[in-house]
């Protein structure tokens, strides 16, 4: 999917709040304060946010404790201190005392846990003469409120296929949880420079980090990388790749290269269909003038980083040219060559896999099947000869796909996640809800799936798969809001690294 073409491509997870007393109502907002991870154990990142309703000789405050982690958290205790001669009356929510002006509030035995992306508030009343400042020095199971995002514990893993599973250096079993970041398959060959106008700083992703991002899928044009055709193109481009995956990578977070949009002249096609032979849509299977040469350089760019996946191609459908025969369809798929009903010739996945293996690169990779990327039935009989055997299934499943339903995905995905590593290499749904992608994901999380959804880019959400409406991370409401929270409550290691 891309932006490319409107037809192809809420539920909240519980935030743990606790309800508070219906003491004097808590309105005024007078700060927020952030706490990063502290080498104590019991120390976690997290945001804290202060309230008050002040009526002159006293005030009600309310405390609202956010944890920012990927993993729940069993026992908070906060203290911060007033300026003034505050002096508790009581609380509530949380077991309030004080000594000297130091406030501590403890978790009350049914209110200890919070769960990733979750939060608990504890209120008190106060009485207090003078001035009333807010305080400045909250701090949560001995972390001071820095006001910095907390810092990722290394870079992102090197991965690698085991099995049916996805694995560390140290075979810890990982997914690939995050979204795909678009524009680099089109920026550069529709007059929008490199990003679409779009940051790719520290910025950047901090706000991805902000959702418990892990993976993040950057979809890429084979003609802009060769310098074929579009701006900025060749070197200029690569470089751009580059330090992007770069920043990506320092920062914890697994990058899945894709070759998204190819050359090759579909005239055959359907009307609806771009024919132009320059990569400026998606064609039906990469071609075997400039794809094999694509993934020669970028696996000799990436050789060594491991932390890189090559995703080789977007979403085949090449049955489509063939009037929907499979066997024609998943014989091109892989053998490439003179493809039924297209009119250039075709590289398959066998020749992708011997291009990237030829220059020595281990990158895991990924392959989707036919339909665009949705249909898996023969992918297990059609699988390229890899002497690393270090290749993954990517399925695309959106709303509007064939197999769309729990059914479908037992019969058909299941069986192939038994035998090697499935990834929602891309997902999502015709509309701005998440009920559709709430029930995929928990299907996912179910088998041990990592997923990908689209997309991390502003455009406005109207007809679905738009997260975000900035770049700071906001989420669209339903879609983004639901597949936010639900990130936040998911950890990618089976265990901790």
């Amino acid at each position: 999917m891309s932006r490319r073409v409107a037809k192809r491509r809420t539920t909240l997870a519980v935030l743990a709040a606790v309800g508070l007393v219906a003491c004097p109502v808590l309105t005024a907002s007078v700060g927020t304060a952030w706490a990063g991870d502290a080498s104590a154990a019991a120390a976690f990142a997290c945001r804290v946010d202060y309230t008050t309703n002040d009526w002159g000789s006293g005030f009600g405050a309310e405390v609202a404790v956010t944890n920012l982690g990927s993993s729940a958290v069993k026992g908070w205790t906060l203290t911060y201190t007033y300026t003034g001669n505050q002096t508790l009356q009581h609380g509530w929510n949380g077991n309030w005392s004080q000594s000297g002006n130091k406030v501590t509030v403890t978790n009350a035995s049914w209110n200890g846990t919070i769960p990733a992306g979750g939060l608990v508030k504890a209120g008190a009343n106060f009485s207090y003469s003078g001035s009333n400042l807010k305080p400045t020095d909250f701090a949560v199971n001995g972390a001071a409120c820095t006001g910095t995002v907390p810092p990722v514990d290394g870079p992102a893993p090197a991965l690698r296929v085991s099995g049916n599973k996805i694995v560390t250096a140290n075979e810890t079993p990982y997914r690939l949880l995050g979204v795909s970041r678009s524009s680099g398959e089109f920026a550069c060959v529709q007059g929008k420079g490199m990003w679409d106008g779009g940051p790719v700083d520290q910025a950047s992703v901090d706000a991805m980090k902000t959702w418990n991002i892990h993976a993040v899928r950057v979809p890429l044009n084979e003609e802009c990388w060769l310098g074929v055709n579009g701006s900025p193109g060749g070197a200029t481009y690569q470089q751009a790749v580059k330090d992007y995956v770069d920043l990506l990578v320092k920062n914890g977070i697994n990058v899945i290269l894709d070759l998204h949009w190819t050359w090759g002249a579909y005239a055959n096609g359907p009307e609806w269909h771009c024919k132009d032979e320059h990569a400026v849509c998606q064609k039906p299977m990469p071609d075997a003038r400039y794809a094999p040469q694509f993934w020669t350089g970028v696996a000799t760019a990436f050789k060594g980083n491991n932390a890189a996946v090559f995703d080789l191609f977007n979403e085949p459908y090449p049955e489509i040219a063939s009037d929907w025969n499979k066997t024609l369809g998943w014989q091109c798929w892989r053998d490439g060559g003179t493809c039924t009903g297209l009119s250039y010739e075709t590289a398959g996945m066998q020749d992708l896999v011997d291009a990237v293996r030829a220059t020595g690169a281990t990158n895991m990779l990924m392959l989707g099947g036919l339909e665009w990327a949705n249909d898996m039935r023969e992918w297990l009989a059609h699988k390229p000869v890899d002497p690393l055997n270090n290749i993954a299934a990517s399925w695309h499943a959106y709303s509007f796909n064939a197999c769309a339903t729990e059914s479908c995905w037992d019969s058909q995905i299941a069986p192939l996640a038994q035998q090697v590593p499935v990834v929602i290499g891309e997902f999502g749904q015709d509309n701005c809800g998440f009920d559709y992608m709430q029930r995929l994901v928990d299907w996912a999380d179910a088998h041990d799936m990592g997923y990908l959804a689209w997309t991390w880019n502003p455009w406005g959400c109207s007809t679905g798969a738009v997260l975000i409406k900035d770049w700071n991370g906001t989420p669209e409401p339903g879609v983004g809001e639901g597949f936010k929270a639900h990130l936040l409550s998911q950890e990618p290691y089976d265990s901790v690294r």
